[in-house]
């Protein structure tokens, strides 16, 4: 019996999916005095669309991320077949020693540049799915701002 992965079909984007936890069915019935429920409701569902959004920006940074391993490592694969015909085909030992070098150091060369991009990759998807969520935040602090001094 093959194993298989138990997460494999886990969709991180549907977390917070208003279809999923709707607000309004968790707090309509609840009343307090002098506290406007609909707006409550209303915003704790921006702040899950907010959620929702920063998650699937997250999900596609993953996919991008992921599809540009892939080709990371087939280039390398390639450049590394090449590379091992370039030494076999090299004349004397002394020329094999010389182009191993530089073979070398272009491999290492294009690690780091490789790393800089994933990490530049990275930097942005988090920035994006930061700034989602903090946008929201400010204003989820301002519509509860403004439910107190309405009071």
């Amino acid at each position: 019996m093959a194993k298989t992965n138990p997460f494999a079909d886990f969709d991180p984007t549907k977390m917070f999916d208003p279809k999923m936890f709707d607000p309004a069915k968790l707090f309509g019935d609840v009343k307090m005095p002098g506290v406007d429920m609909e707006k409550v409701v209303s915003s704790q569902r921006r702040n899950l669309e907010a959620l929702t959004a920063a998650n699937q920006l997250a999900a596609q940074a993953f996919q991008a991320i992921g599809k540009r391993q892939a080709e990371i490592l087939r280039q390398t694969m390639e450049q590394t077949s090449q590379a091992m015909r370039e030494v076999m085909t090299a004349g004397s030992p002394e020329q094999k020693a010389a182009r191993q070098t530089e073979l070398a150091k272009e491999a290492f060369e294009r690690a780091i540049a490789n790393m800089r991009e994933l990490a530049e990759m990275v930097t942005k998807a988090q920035g994006e799915a930061n700034e989602v969520i903090s946008k929201r935040v400010s204003e989820s602090l301002d519509e509860v701002k403004d439910l107190l001094v309405k009071k």
